[in-house]
């Protein structure tokens, strides 16, 4: 990887179901240590573009760069293996296994005894207990059962299991949209801990305060396409909301090519 070039490129991505074009020509960067909010309404295109990235849907057209050089990324699998993780809105989660089994649900680790397998649950407790740790978020014991838990440690549990598979980019797709108004703040803070630590992170939301509290830069969709880039700095809460609404043009929005 080329010093300074970012770990994501996605060039030209396009998506159409039937007559409805859901991602039209969109480029998006994002290097290490930085976290990009995307915002838009319901039809921007928000989530399809990040489910063209982790091979939920197949893209018409555009390519994807990973730390500089192009990959062929055609399945969530194969997006799990480069250390793309996607969080979605419902955790997924399975509410009647515990946390430990929910950190590593679909990618147990396991030790052989007498030559079969069988599941190293110290192993994946200690694990457990050390990613949760690192969130700074308290949850009693890694037996807890999921459905015991608050929303917002469910959205630790969802956070911890990336950070188990040693992912370097987390995509958030509306995780607040389940919190009770005190507890989002302290996944904020999360996030800025975590891109502090040299994580990516794509945080997709419709809280346009949130954006401006956290990330770094904030790209606004509208229709499926890209309207503008910019970093948080040079912007204001006015400025995204009136691109978001299509009230105003992209004054002093930033190409997403953009050094930052």
């Amino acid at each position: 990887m080329d010093a300074g070039a970012p770990l994501l490129e996605m060039r030209g991505m396009s998506k159409s179901f039937g007559p409805v074009k859901a991602v039209v020509d969109v480029d998006l960067a994002l290097s290490a240590g930085e976290i990009l909010g995307v915002v838009g309404d319901n039809a921007a295109g928000k989530s399809t573009l990040m489910k063209l990235l982790t091979a939920v849907h197949r893209p018409d057209a555009g390519e994807i760069l990973f730390e500089g050089r192009p990959v062929r990324i055609d399945s969530p699998h194969t997006a799990r293996k480069l250390g793309i993780e996607m969080i979605h809105q419902d955790f997924s989660l399975s509410p009647n296994l515990s946390v430990v089994d929910n950190v590593f649900l679909g990618r147990e680790v396991t030790r052989s005894i007498l030559g079969l397998p069988v599941l190293n649950r110290k192993k994946m407790k200690e694990v457990s207990r050390k990613v949760i740790g690192e969130t700074g978020i308290r949850i009693d014991s890694v037996q807890t059962l999921v459905t015991d838990l608050s929303g917002g440690q469910r959205q630790v549990i969802a956070i911890a299991r990336a950070l188990a598979s040693e992912a370097r980019l987390i995509i958030m797709d509306e995780p607040t949209a389940s919190l009770s108004v005190k507890t989002i703040p302290p996944l904020l803070d999360l996030m800025r801990r975590l891109r502090d630590s040299g994580m990516a992170i794509i945080f997709i939301t419709h809280r346009v305060q949130d954006i401006l509290l956290t990330c770094d830069r904030v790209m606004v969709m509208r229709r499926g396409s890209c309207v503008g880039v910019s970093t948080v700095a040079n912007t204001s809460i006015e400025e995204v909301t009136g691109l978001i609404t299509g009230s105003r043009e992209a004054f002093g929005m930033l190409p997403d090519h953009a050094e930052h």
